[in-house]
């Protein structure tokens, strides 16, 4: 069975255990979300792997890495994975198309102990290009038989484009311009795949197939934004919405079918309508976890594009998303190096924090900074800081007196020079 229908029965499994000990949250809740959708354990068979996503939980942080056709390089991809996790993400993304699929798969798994996700029309459509020597030669059971084949392996969650249908075509056809175009390569070449075959996006079509494999693993469902923004300008096009609306009907008939599932979400957003964007998509899915790529709210950031995602995926967790999908410095530029996947995810842990802040309240640590930075305790705001590690190396490389204040204003310290006159010890009845 999986974790949902498990949860309907009211039966504690290892992940419910895991997840709603390390998130604090009451079992009985936590299972509850579960049978209505609105949190998912990411999670398979194959592998005893746990991570919680959705309502109440803390905002999770997914890395992508994998190699292209031009840089093909399996112990690269491998340190990367490890720095990922290093790093603080919760979950990691296996995206390669170039190169031996099965085994760079097989091995970054192998590699971390995070639940692993794919886009399996990458390798049907590698597959393809190797055997037919044209991606729209695929054949409709090889997408099915790369799905049964990653799941088998362990993957965790799986972005599915099936909300890419006939009708969203349509939608796009009659739209006629778009400033960015399609960013999405899964979009792009299933889109091909039908326009040249003219035949309904499987995925979509033999929907039922791809649920009764996911089942079988107990691999999360995610989604795929196929036609999500790739410019500010696009969001909220009617192709995007066309496509959410159909990721949306499909995410009730994954539920009733027992599989768990997540709905992805853009691309690039400006900032004043990412709140619409989280609340439409929670009304539309019965508030089913929400995986944003970003958001990017602007297009001008080209190396400081993290930058820009953090800012838009503070904001949007702030509203209620509950997934992030990092971005780094090399976005829109090139293939990330070891460097860039680690300035992402500490980016996208920043705003995921962020975000908690406002959703779930969770200020403990910015109040225990705050505290040591007044009382001048180097050790315990570095304990509290996002990356302990970084800003202690910073702190070092700038300073040689740790016990007054820092080389910024030096005798200039303002918490230095009144700490004798003010104690911050009771506040409202409660020791500060």
């Amino acid at each position: 069975m999986t974790e949902k229908e498990n949860a309907l029965k009211n039966i504690y499994t290892a992940g419910i255990k895991y997840v709603s000990d390390k998130e604090n949250i009451e079992a009985e809740k936590f299972m509850e979300n579960i049978v209505n959708g609105k949190t998912v354990i990411l999670h398979n068979k194959n592998r005893d792997k746990f991570v919680g996503i959705g309502k109440d939980l803390t905002t999770k942080i997914n890395a992508s890495i994998g190699t292209s056709t031009n840089h093909i390089n399996l112990g690269e991809e491998i340190r990367k994975a490890v720095i990922a996790e290093k790093s603080g993400a919760d979950t990691l993304m296996e995206l390669s198309v170039g190169g031996d699929l099965d085994l760079i798969r097989r091995e970054v798994i192998g590699n971390t102990s995070l639940p692993v996700g794919t886009v399996p029309l990458y390798q049907a459509f590698r597959e393809a290009i190797d055997t037919y020597k044209n991606p729209v030669k695929m054949p409709e059971e090889l997408v099915l038989e790369v799905i049964e084949k990653q799941c088998a392996d362990g993957v965790s969650f799986m972005a599915i484009h099936s909300g890419l249908n006939m009708m969203s075509l349509e939608r796009l056809k009659k739209q006629s311009y778009r400033y960015a175009g399609l960013v999405s390569k899964g979009g792009a070449y299933m889109i091909a795949w039908m326009l040249e075959n003219n035949k309904e996006n499987p995925l979509y079509e033999r929907f039922e197939d791809v649920l009764k494999i996911l089942k079988k693993y107990d691999t999360v469902l995610s989604l795929g934004n196929g036609l999500r923004a790739g410019a500010t300008a696009d969001s909220f096009d009617r192709a995007y919405m066309q496509e959410l609306l159909i990721n949306c009907e499909l995410c009730d008939i994954a539920r009733d079918y027992g599989v768990q599932v997540i709905v992805e979400g853009p691309g690039h957003i400006p900032i004043d309508e990412i709140e619409a964007n989280v609340k439409i998509q929670k009304k539309m899915s019965g508030d089913a976890p929400f995986y944003v790529l970003g958001p990017l709210v602007t297009d001008v950031a080209a190396g400081y594009d993290h930058i820009s995602s953090a800012i838009g995926g503070a904001l949007s967790s702030s509203f209620g998303a509950d997934f992030l999908c990092y971005v780094t410095p090399a976005e829109h530029l090139g293939l990330p190096s070891e460097e860039d996947v680690a300035i992402g995810v500490k980016s996208a842990k920043i705003a995921a924090h962020i975000g908690d802040m406002i959703k779930l309240k969770k200020t403990g640590d910015d109040l225990n900074i705050s505290k040591a930075r007044r009382n001048i305790d180097w050790e315990s705001q570095f304990k509290y800081s996002i990356d302990p590690e970084y800003s202690k190396s910073i702190f070092k490389s700038k300073n040689s007196d740790e016990t007054a204040g820092c080389s910024m204003c030096g005798e200039f310290c303002a918490p230095l020079r009144v700490k004798k006159y003010f104690k911050y010890e009771i506040k409202y009845g409660k020791k500060a």
